[in-house]
């Protein structure tokens, strides 16, 4: 459940109207990397959380916070489009081209579809896209996902504050950077608190570490003439995971499987030379069939304690 207060957060009044930054200011609000995003990707995460206590309240607490940004954000917007464009710009407009041609930088949908407030879109009018967030169930990747969000939430609101004189937007825009700074902060320490409250070894994602091929886990490859990448101490260092040390290689095959690929279904018309033999058509019941194949290979693998 969630209740409104009607105060802001924090002040969103700019100085002037300027409808040409607010296109610009879009960017913030529903942009891949804007705070609706990092609002529905903590929300979505904090909904799914399994671990009630403090990990769930945090991220709970946090998503909650960034709606406040996203209101923040939409009054400012309403109020950097304060009073455009109306018929007065429409009749400046014709009388003069080079003003056409300024005010050509206005996000037309301001005024033809929401009527003089934000939308749920980005700086080019593109809608926000669920598949900008991350919510995995896994706290580790998610926190680092979160890390990446508030990175780059912050350098594009820093970009975009450099975009203005105004002493109000820019207050805000300085709350807005600070928040993202501890932010940045919070989701570090959350990783280390996974770390000494014994859900994670390492900072590094583990599943099925145990049968992982471990000698690939501990080599840079190099594609490139002359490369001196193999300096670096993702070469020379030893391994988070395990302290086994990490070498330098050239990126070379490790197999001869040339990737060949199987003959095609007759039925679906694809340009093949027959050097696969006849294909197989395709068909309900044969996919039934090879389901049935995985799975006796699968109960086969089990009881010979085979792993792939």
């Amino acid at each position: 459940m969630y209740r409104h207060t009607r105060e802001l957060q924090f002040t969103a009044k700019p100085e002037k109207p300027d409808a040409l930054f607010a296109a610009k200011f879009q960017e913030l609000v529903g942009g891949q990397f804007g705070e609706m995003t990092v609002m529905m990707q903590y929300l979505f995460q904090g909904w799914n959380c399994r671990v009630p206590g403090k990990y769930k309240d945090m991220i709970m607490d946090i998503g909650t916070e960034e709606i406040s940004h996203v209101e923040m954000l939409t009054v400012m917007q309403a109020r950097l489009l304060e009073g455009a464009p109306g018929e007065t710009t429409a009749k400046a407009v014709a009388a003069n081209p080079a003003l056409a041609a300024v005010l050509g930088g206005q996000n037309p949908q301001h005024a033809i579809v929401s009527g003089g407030g934000a939308r749920p879109t980005d700086s080019l009018g593109n809608p926000w896209n669920a598949g900008y967030i991350v919510a995995s169930g896994n706290l580790l990747t998610d926190f680092r996902s979160n890390v990446s969000a508030e990175a780059q939430s912050r350098l594009m609101t820093s970009r975009i504050a450099n975009m203005t004189d105004d002493r109000g937007v820019k207050d805000m825009l300085a709350f807005n950077l600070a928040r993202d700074t501890y932010h940045q902060q919070q989701w570090l320490l959350g990783i280390q608190m996974l770390i000494d409250d014994g859900f994670i070894e390492t900072q590094i994602e583990q599943s099925n570490g145990d049968w992982e091929n471990k000698d690939a886990a501990h080599v840079f490859y190099t594609g490139t003439d002359g490369s001196r990448a193999g300096e670096g101490l993702w070469a020379t260092a030893n391994s988070l995971v395990d302290g086994e040390p990490f070498r330098a290689e050239e990126l070379r095959p490790l197999t001869d499987d040339q990737g060949i690929l199987p003959a095609p279904d007759p039925l679906q018309y694809v340009t093949y030379d027959g050097n696969q033999g006849p294909g197989k058509p395709g068909n309900a019941v044969g996919g039934v069939a090879q389901q049935a194949e995985n799975v006796v290979t699968k109960v086969k693998d089990a009881i010979t304690g085979d792993k792939h």
